[in-house]
């Protein structure tokens, strides 16, 4: 359950024991329920009482702290006392016991020992000296421990314990972050996998449509995807979406985010590392791409990677082999691709900051996922997932929102966004209090002064609807037309109207190229 041997190599535990060293000559070792002492290397540690290091490799010595900790254990389950301070009749000087509780089970204890908790007399002194010498204790090295041994008064005796407590608590701290880090791959794989089909996404759009139409294209295939898209687009729930329709979905689908580390990180995370690697490397740690062999990976901001990472994912992409780090052995795995960026690879490419070489081996299959304000027809659908989700959530009325507020959301060009439209419309609703309409005047400031300049709606919104529909269309048209390149026939399949009804609107809303660009 614990790894004992690597509490002698963190940084904080080697602090405090040098810290308890320093202070008052006491030492520290560690044992397991049952009081076995673990964590025990030998001449490698170095002790600050020199009866203390010679007690410990006395296997007779052992067995009496294997049983003054198990009683030790048994007294504190009945007092629920934080700690016990007591007198070791074998040695004649005073322990303090700090259980190591994890999820309510006592699984070993950190020994404190080398002191007196009672003022030192002729007597006590003489009571060790006679029992370190029963043990075999040398006269010389009885007589220079027993300079070492300190009374404790109150004030140092509660420092003390608080230090030895800390040793406890980041033995704990360890566990339990290992523990979480060896379960993160299984908790995400707990999640059910029709979360993320992608006929559950939001948005009927066409440039949505034209996305499913992709991902059904390539759901049976297992090649390397790129997603491209702009932050809060949703990069990641189609990668989701790619692997829970793929033949993969019963395996792992892990997810790095390759910004969020620098170089030495990365490539222990991706890659692994063995014990000893480096300075914190305290067990061998299986990497991510390891986790994901026969299951699928996705890399998020690929294009942050610097070039020496860059040579690396271009092996165990092309290959599927990579060695972990400290480590000459290389591993195999099966895994599939999916790489996602903010960021133009292809002008990387031509900076030189991103390898040519790794661009087309994850560029095989090329997904754009398109921006809010380019699929503008899909904010009311998504404003209304995102308030029945809120209702449902808070137990509450779904709330509603009016007209004018509707109009300002569209003129808005979201930068952030579907993750920026979400957060507004939670926004919205926690200002909007018990009320069950929700305003324009609450609307974060950005997005009315934006609205008060955009011309998508203008004035005329205060009209008639005839008016602000048809001032809609032409600003979807006039937006359309520069994205296709003035390509009619396109935007006309888009729209969902033919052609000629498209150069019949071009020239009632006078958008003619050249006039545009005479304007």
């Amino acid at each position: 359950m614990i790894n004992w041997d690597d509490f002698e190599h963190i940084h904080v535990i080697k602090k405090l024991k040098h810290i308890l060293h320093a202070w008052w000559n006491i030492d520290i070792v560690f044992t397991d329920e049952r009081g076995q002492l673990k964590g025990f290397e030998g001449d490698k540690i170095s002790y600050a009482n020199a009866a203390v290091n010679y007690i410990v490799h006395k296997e007779t010595m052992q067995a009496s702290l294997a049983e003054l900790v198990s009683s030790s254990i048994q007294d504190l389950r009945l007092s629920n006392n934080r700690y016990l301070l007591k007198k070791w009749d074998q040695t004649g000087f005073d322990v303090c016991v700090f259980p190591i509780v994890i999820e309510n089970d006592f699984v070993g204890t950190v020994v404190a020992m080398g002191f007196f908790k009672d003022s030192v007399t002729n007597e006590r002194m003489a009571e060790v000296r006679e029992r370190l010498a029963a043990f075999g204790c040398s006269a010389d090295l009885i007589e220079k421990s027993l300079t070492k041994f300190q009374y404790l008064d109150d004030a140092n005796r509660q420092h003390f314990c608080e230090l030895v407590e800390l040793v406890a608590q980041e033995i704990v701290t360890l566990h339990v972050e290992i523990s979480s880090r060896e379960n993160r791959i299984t908790e995400l794989n707990k999640e059910l996998g029709n979360r993320f089909k992608y006929d559950n996404m939001i948005g009927k759009s066409k440039p949505m449509q034209s996305l499913y139409a992709l991902l059904d294209k390539i759901k049976f295939a297992d090649s390397t995807v790129m997603v491209q898209g702009e932050n809060g687009t949703g990069k990641e729930l189609i990668a989701k979406s790619i692997h829970y329709n793929s033949a993969r979905k019963d395996k792992s689908f892990v997810i790095q985010n390759c910004s969020a580390f620098n170089d030495n990180l990365l490539e222990s995370e991706l890659f692994g590392h063995v014990k000893g690697s480096f300075t914190g490397a305290l067990k061998d740690k299986k990497g991510l791409f390891e986790m994901a062999d026969k299951g699928t990976f996705f890399l998020d901001e690929i294009g942050d990677t610097s070039p020496q990472m860059q040579v690396k994912l271009l092996r165990v992409i092309q290959e599927g082999t990579f060695t972990p780090v400290g480590s000459t052995e290389m591993k195999t795995v099966n895994v599939r691709i999916i790489a996602a960026t903010n960021r133009n690879l292809r002008e990387m490419v031509e900076q030189g900051t991103f390898r040519e070489d790794l661009y087309y081996r994850l560029n095989v299959i090329n997904i754009r996922v398109p921006p809010l304000r380019e699929r503008k027809e899909d904010i009311p659908i998504l404003v209304e997932y995102f308030l029945n989700k809120i209702a449902e959530s808070s137990n509450k009325p779904k709330k509603q929102l009016m007209g004018r507020t509707v109009e300002k959301l569209y003129d808005y060009p979201w930068p952030g966004n579907v993750r920026e439209l979400q957060n507004e419309i939670e926004r919205l609703c926690v200002l909007s209090g018990d009320d069950g309409k929700i305003s324009h005047e609450i609307l974060s400031p950005k997005i009315l002064e934006l609205g008060e300049k955009s011309k998508v709606q203008g004035s005329r919104l205060h009209g008639k609807l005839k008016d602000a529909l048809e001032d809609l269309e032409r600003e979807m048209i006039k937006e359309g037309l520069r994205r296709t390149g003035w390509n009619k026939s396109k935007l006309a399949k888009e729209l969902g109207i033919s052609r000629a009804g498209l150069i019949m609107k071009v020239e009632k809303y006078a958008l003619d190229k050249r006039k545009l660009a005479r304007a």
